[in-house]
């Protein structure tokens, strides 16, 4: 536990100074968000440094090395596959850039690299056995075999996304983040005191506890300067690799299907854009004023800091719900 705290407050204070690094760096060298422009609110954020995952997922990743956790082969997987987004992300972020568009990579560009990592993903639990999942809401689990391997592809490809298109506002993607790992975080501990270890051994879950930490950890230093007003964006080097992160560490510790329930301010983002979709190309109305929703409250008047500080409310509350069964 000693550990893990001190992992967590070295990430912290790693991307802290990294971000007064990294940041006027990034502005020198003109590395803007272009703002879509039928975003009015936004119009102030044209030109704000972006890529700003590449300093606080670098410094977490580097802290879990230097902590010990290259030591369990899973969670160093996890970190694989975090990276493998991230550089996704990094691609788009650059594209962006360089052309100075809000448009990088294509979609369907975008999820050809990401159905090679998801499946890739899927196959690695399967063939380590990591096919056991967690039902929410009560201290029972069910081993699904082969099907992990559908199920993390689908998994990684919506919360990446989902993470991506949550981030819209300041601190809104990074506050909702920090929420979700710390409850996931409590849900495999108090799963593995249930279960004797059942999943993964001892020193596994240690080095998944101390990944959680040093991404908790980095997104609180990087939140410093992400909250509103903020100086730099995650860009989609930070929500993409955030996403993978997230679906790593929630599949291999068999809570993939508590990532609905904990991260349901996630999949509030991802239904939103989908509803709004498909009802104008069928009634040509839009059912929110502006979708993913966060912008809807965004423009019925909340503040960026209000709908921020309720998306991470509503994950904790969602989180403990979830926890509180194995009290």
């Amino acid at each position: 536990m000693k550990i893990i705290l001190l992992s967590g407050m070295a990430a912290f204070f790693l991307t802290v100074l990294s971000g007064f690094t990294v940041i006027p760096l990034l502005k020198k060298l003109k590395a803007g968000q272009p703002v879509l422009k039928y975003v009015e609110t936004h119009k102030d954020k044209d030109g704000t440094p972006t890529m700003g995952g590449l300093f606080f997922i670098l410094s977490a990743v580097i802290i879990f090395f230097v902590f010990g956790g290259g030591k369990a082969k899973t969670a160093v997987v996890a970190v694989s596959f975090g990276l493998a987004f991230m550089a996704v992300g990094f691609i788009d972020d650059f594209l962006k850039i360089r052309f100075h568009k809000n448009e990088g990579l294509k979609a369907y560009q975008k999820i050809i690299f990401q159905t090679a990592i998801a499946l890739v993903a899927g196959f690695f639990a399967y063939r380590n056995r990591l096919t056991e999942v967690f039902i929410p809401f009560c201290v029972k689990s069910a081993d699904i075999g082969v099907f992990i391997i559908p199920l993390a592809f689908f998994i990684f490809i919506a919360i990446t996304n989902s993470v991506n298109l949550t981030d819209g506002l300041d601190g809104l993607a990074g506050g909702t983040t920090v929420s979700y790992l710390i409850f996931i975080t409590a849900l495999s501990a108090a799963e593995a005191a249930a279960f004797r270890f059942g999943l993964l051994t001892a020193e596994e879950y240690e080095s998944m506890f101390l990944l959680s930490a040093c991404l908790i950890g980095a997104l609180c230093g990087f939140l410093i300067f992400n909250v509103s007003r903020a100086k730099v964006f995650m860009g989609d080097s930070g929500s993409l690799s955030l996403g993978g992160f997230l679906g790593a560490i929630s599949i291999f510790t068999g809570n993939s299907l508590f990532i609905p329930v904990i991260g349901f301010a996630f999949v509030m983002s991802s239904l939103s854009v989908i509803i709004q979709v498909l009802h104008y190309k069928r009634m040509h109305r839009r059912v929110f004023l502006m979708a993913p929703i966060h912008h809807h409250f965004q423009m019925k008047g909340y503040s960026e800091s209000k709908i921020a500080y309720f998306y991470s409310a509503l994950t904790c509350i969602l989180g403990a719900l979830s926890v509180i069964f194995y009290i």
